[in-house]
């Protein structure tokens, strides 16, 4: 069991850090709609500028994931700003979107209206979700014949802009698609700038361009997207004529209850939260190491960069008091380490050789390592009755042959062991001493 151990403590540190951030597939910022004259012709929701843009922000979530909270916290800033100040429609406009009914979406342009969530774009009792346009396939409930036409009385309605810069109309697809909501109780802190009203970007008492805050969040007990494979999930609504940015924190949890954060800023970074730079826009272009098989791997990156992959990844035991310190290992696995009465259950004699007979850590070398098909010998001298053999992690003899008297630098064939860790021990003139490689 102790050798299984091992095996899977390899794995994990192969993996872990694409793991952790797997759960983010990417941010999604789509431009949800342009606003034009007639949508300007409404003054009942305050006078929405010609040219504005409703922007929609998603987290594009791997399966079973789901948004838990939105936060700014002390290390940790929530930010959204533009360049000009945010439409906030002031007849039935909300800062957090699961406070408006349905029904009032079908008037002038509350649609646009500027705010928070976690999934929901009405109140829970409608199960109305948000979904990208390109993924909504059940029509349009608002904008166009739907569309009361506002204060002007628009015959044909409002929200009919089919601007192509913003892609599907609204009249075709309007982004909103129908989840039952698991049950729980919304939360939120520190957003609304007073018990009841609002004078942030989300409300319209004083229209502004910026909101950031260090103590403050929206919390559910969870949510995932209508689709679980594709699982896009809502965070907000913003409306300006300028150019957005924004920083973002998010915690998410798992069918398990597992909690994973996400922040968009390393300044600072606790145990349990994990950087994600898309978390912030504009976002920055990052290159990097396309290869798991490198110290240097990205997994979080927007491009590769063949130049950036550097130093292989070798595992072994990187402590100088083992008696199997690996001098050439980069990646320490300490459950590999083995010191005279402290081996994890194995034999020392076998880990260690030099520790029962004569030492020899140079006596020879093996490359590469990890290999994939063949592996290397280099003897640094010769002796008779000469062999080697493999070992698997669990101490089975998987593979031997005789070295030929004089033969010091030959090559093994391991194209047919399974991936995962070996030992080889090299018995040259009576005495014996060992390495450890990863066949991948």
């Amino acid at each position: 069991m102790k050798f299984k151990n091992i095996l899977l403590l390899v794995f994990l540190l192969s993996f872990m850090h694409l793991n952790l951030i797997a759960q983010i597939d990417k941010v999604m910022v789509e431009t949800y709609y342009i606003s034009d004259t007639t949508d300007a012709t409404d003054t009942t929701g305050g006078w929405l500028e010609a040219g504005s843009k409703t922007f929609r922000i998603y987290l594009d979530l791997a399966y079973g994931w789901k948004v838990k909270k939105i936060y700014g916290d002390t290390n940790h800033l929530l930010k959204f700003s533009s360049t000009q100040i945010f439409f906030n429609n002031i007849s039935e406009g909300q800062t957090f979107a699961k406070d408006i009914s349905k029904s009032r979406l079908e008037e002038n342009t509350v649609a646009l209206d500027t705010w928070l969530t976690l999934g929901a774009v009405t109140k829970i009792a409608s199960k109305i979700v948000g979904v990208p346009k390109i993924c909504d396939t059940n029509g349009s409930f608002i904008g166009g014949a739907n569309n009361d036409g506002g204060s002007a009385v628009i015959s044909y309605g409002l929200l009919t802009n089919a601007d192509p810069l913003a892609g599907i109309p609204l009249t075709t697809s309007d982004g909103n698609d129908t989840l039952t909501l698991p049950s729980g109780s919304w939360f939120d802190y520190g957003i609304l700038s007073s018990n009841s009203d609002d004078s942030t970007i989300f409300g319209s008492i004083v229209p502004d361009s910026v909101f950031e805050c260090n103590d403050c969040g929206l919390q559910y007990s969870g949510i995932g997207g209508v689709n679980p494979d594709s699982n896009f999930v809502l965070l907000a609504q913003l409306t300006t004529k300028g150019d957005i940015s924004f920083e973002l924190n998010v915690e998410l949890v798992d069918s398990t209850g597992a909690i994973i954060k996400y922040v968009a800023n390393d300044s600072v970074l606790l145990g349990d939260e994990v950087l994600n730079r898309n978390l912030k826009y504009p976002f920055e272009s990052v290159c990097g190491c396309p290869d798991s098989d490198y110290l240097e791997y990205l997994a979080d990156r927007d491009c590769d960069n063949l130049d950036s992959c550097i130093n292989l990844v070798v595992f072994g035991c990187m402590d100088p008091l083992a008696c199997n310190y690996d001098s050439n290992a980069n990646v320490n696995v300490s459950s590999l380490c083995c010191y005279p009465g402290l081996c994890n259950d194995r034999d020392l004699a076998f880990v260690c050789p030099e520790l029962i007979t004569t030492r020899m850590n140079e006596a020879f070398e093996i490359f590469p390592n990890p290999a994939q098909e063949s592996l290397a010998v280099q003897l640094q001298k010769a002796a008779e009755n000469s062999n080697y053999r493999i070992y698997n992690a669990l101490g089975k003899l998987v593979l031997e042959n005789e070295i030929r008297y004089g033969e010091l630098n030959f090559p093994i064939d391991i194209t047919n062991l399974e991936a995962g860790l070996y030992f080889i021990q090299l018995i040259n003139g009576g005495t014996s001493f060992s390495k450890t490689f990863i066949k991948e």
